[in-house]
């Protein structure tokens, strides 16, 4: 049996002041360190061995990768990081309150924003300093590569390609693989993985650190997917996330 573990990262100090993050690099906050530790003491316990793992280009997902693999012992596996797992560009929001965006425009309008499939925000202004074609390091891709904003379809579009060619072969070579990313980037390899449709998804959320397991057969074919955790906690976090593009 075959085993992916897909872990969103540890809460972020935008997450706590409940700001839209997309590609600003904000790191964890101290319950998103804690967090992320306590995922891999339960992934050391539940017996899920890693033999190689992904990550993105934010801090905050290289950090919880990072003290998961410390508290599983096992820092010395292999560790790829691509843009490509990079949560989904949020364009002009990033960094404003989800809730006041939600009492300024509506849960509706936000809600389409956070978590529908082809409707993306503003773009960022080209001139904007947190243009991602400033960051050094995404200097080596091509500008058309860079995003301003991203709807989910666009994050899918970069994510399962690389899932394709980079991390189901590994699995096909029967090593076991971690993935901390984020909430959306995450959401795009489930939506493929679980052939989700696109009005489901908008209903999908992602708790912050919590292993989500996904166990496949030989051919790649999916038997079960859990997440790690009583299933009442898990609910009440998942709705959580769904409530942080609420107004207050």
């Amino acid at each position: 049996m075959l085993k992916l573990v897909l872990l969103r990262h540890g809460e972020s100090v935008w997450n706590k002041e409940n700001r839209f993050t997309g590609w600003t690099d904000v790191d964890l906050s101290a319950k998103g360190m804690e967090e992320a530790r306590e995922a891999g003491r339960v992934l050391k316990q539940s017996g899920f061995v890693p033999e190689v793992a992904y990550t993105s280009y934010l801090i905050r997902a290289i950090k919880t990768l990072s003290l998961a693999l410390e508290e599983m012992e096992m820092l010395y596996i292999p560790v790829y990081k691509s843009w490509r797992l990079n949560e989904k560009h949020y364009g002009e929001l990033q960094g404003l309150n989800k809730a006041e965006m939600a009492q300024k425009y509506g849960d509706a309008q936000v809600l389409i924003w956070r978590r529908s499939f082809d409707v993306p925000p503003a773009p960022i202004p080209e001139s904007d300093e947190r243009n991602a074609k400033c960051d050094p390091r995404y200097k080596n891709l091509l500008d058309r590569e860079i995003p301003r904003t991203e709807s989910l379809k666009d994050a899918v579009a970069r994510i399962v390609p690389y899932w394709q060619v980079e991390m189901a072969p590994m699995l096909k070579e029967k090593k076991n693989v971690l993935v901390a990313a984020h909430g959306n980037s995450l959401r795009g390899i489930v939506m493929y993985l679980k052939n989700i449709s696109r009005e489901a998804i908008v209903d999908f959320n992602i708790p912050t650190g919590i292993p989500y397991v996904f166990e496949f057969d030989d051919d790649l074919n999916l038997i079960k997917d859990y997440f790690i955790g009583d299933p009442e906690v898990v609910k009440a976090l998942m709705e959580a996330v769904a409530n942080q593009g609420k107004a207050k």
